[in-house]
């Protein structure tokens, strides 16, 4: 079973003293299946993990997706026009590009599993169908 993942979790998982790196890292390595993200949410880690870690962070993400152990998704046209009507859609939560990118990403994989460390936002967001997600998160 293939399961989405968050920057949240892609960042703890390189940080050591996260106060959630164990539970990640557990997590993932738990997993039976392949993990996926989105292009914006590896750019949006990336640059965390950059400005608050440093370089030996990135690299570290680097590893993970040279490995094959995390797949990426792009974003075709239709799924960045799907992502603008849900930008609209949560417009009062806001909905930022990352997270539309994994609805959009769900929706067009069908996936409903995604691990993060925090659930609230993906407790609210529904997949076309009004489908919701299955969240993992401690």
């Amino acid at each position: 079973m293939t399961s989405l993942i968050d920057a949240g979790l892609l960042i703890a998982c390189v940080n050591r003293g996260d106060r959630q790196h164990l539970w990640s890292a557990d997590t993932v390595r738990a997993e039976p299946g392949p993990l996926l993200t989105t292009e914006a949410v590896l750019t949006e880690a990336m640059y965390v993990a950059g400005a608050r870690l440093g370089r030996l962070a990135q690299e570290a993400l680097w590893r993970v997706v040279k490995r094959g152990d995390l797949a990426v998704w792009r974003p075709e046209l239709s799924d960045l026009q799907r992502m603008a009507q849900l930008m609209e859609r949560y417009r009062n939560r806001p909905m930022d590009f990352a997270d539309a990118s994994l609805v959009a990403c769900a929706e067009r994989v069908r996936v409903r599993r995604i691990i993060m460390l925090d659930r609230a936002d993906f407790s609210v967001y529904r997949l076309s169908g009004d489908r919701t997600f299955d969240v993992v998160a401690p």
